[in-house]
């Protein structure tokens, strides 16, 4: 399904979505835009996956939206990620209705992740059995979250690509955790979209460690069964330790 929205022609006229939630909707590359939900597969609904070892934990469940197209980025480039409160809504809401939770709620703390996995094809739709390795992870500083940072600068997330990662495609998975209702299990909220992208001028490592979905995440991590608002001084974002080149 080739996706050809623009930001004039919202699809939020057409829903009723009320939640604090976000979806990851537009991406960038070296601060070009490829379109609303070019390069991306996407749900209507912004409703989060709270069950770690589900598959929708991969790309995300009832994909209503799915691109086929596949973005050309070059290694040790910047990907940028726009997150938006709700499918086709404008930054700060659409006109005549501003969404204060735009981007996501400010209550949703919690840490911004990146991982990358090699398929055959990045249009392909099994997602199961892939090899995911971490590119990039915004945890908790000891005063803001990587979810803040996000806030604060308007919905968007920079992303490197390593450039020591070899040549080819790939899908990005791209994910917030929010840890407000996180003290249970359930209760941890994740939000992900996977980007279609295929890597040119890249390096000969072989990335590591890596990891699956699901699997990468326990219910019991200390990264996911968390109480926020109990002092947290140190944390631990969950999965594998970010790739180094």
């Amino acid at each position: 399904m080739k996706v050809t929205f623009t930001r004039a022609l919202s699809l939020t006229t057409s829903l009723s979505l009320v939640s604090a939630h976000s979806i990851f909707q537009y991406v960038y590359i070296n601060d070009t835009d490829q379109g609303f939900l070019t390069g991306l597969r996407a749900p209507d609904s912004n409703y989060p996956v709270m069950d770690v070892t589900s598959n929708d934990l991969i790309c995300n469940t009832n994909l209503t939206y799915f691109s086929d197209v596949i973005l050309p980025v070059q290694a040790g480039s910047t990907i940028q990620a726009e997150w938006r409160h709700e499918i086709g809504e404008q930054p700060g809401g659409n006109p005549g209705k501003p969404d204060p939770d735009d981007p996501i709620a400010a209550s949703h703390h919690g840490p911004i992740v990146t991982y990358l996995a090699k398929v055959d094809d990045a249009l392909q739709k099994n997602v199961t059995g892939l090899e995911w390795f971490k590119i990039d992870e915004d945890g908790f500083d000891g005063t803001l979250w990587g979810v803040d940072r996000m806030v604060a600068n308007n919905g968007f997330v920079n992303v490197t690509i390593p450039p020591c990662v070899p040549d080819g495609f790939y899908l990005m998975r791209h994910e917030i955790i929010a840890l407000h209702s996180a003290y249970n299990y359930p209760g941890a909220q994740f939000y992900m979209e996977c980007a279609q992208i295929q890597i040119f001028g890249g390096g000969g490592a072989i990335p590591s460690p890596t990891t699956s979905f699901p699997g990468a995440y326990s219910g019991s991590d200390p990264g996911i069964l968390i109480n926020i608002y109990d002092g947290v001084t140190n944390y631990t974002v969950p999965g594998p330790a970010v790739i180094t080149c």
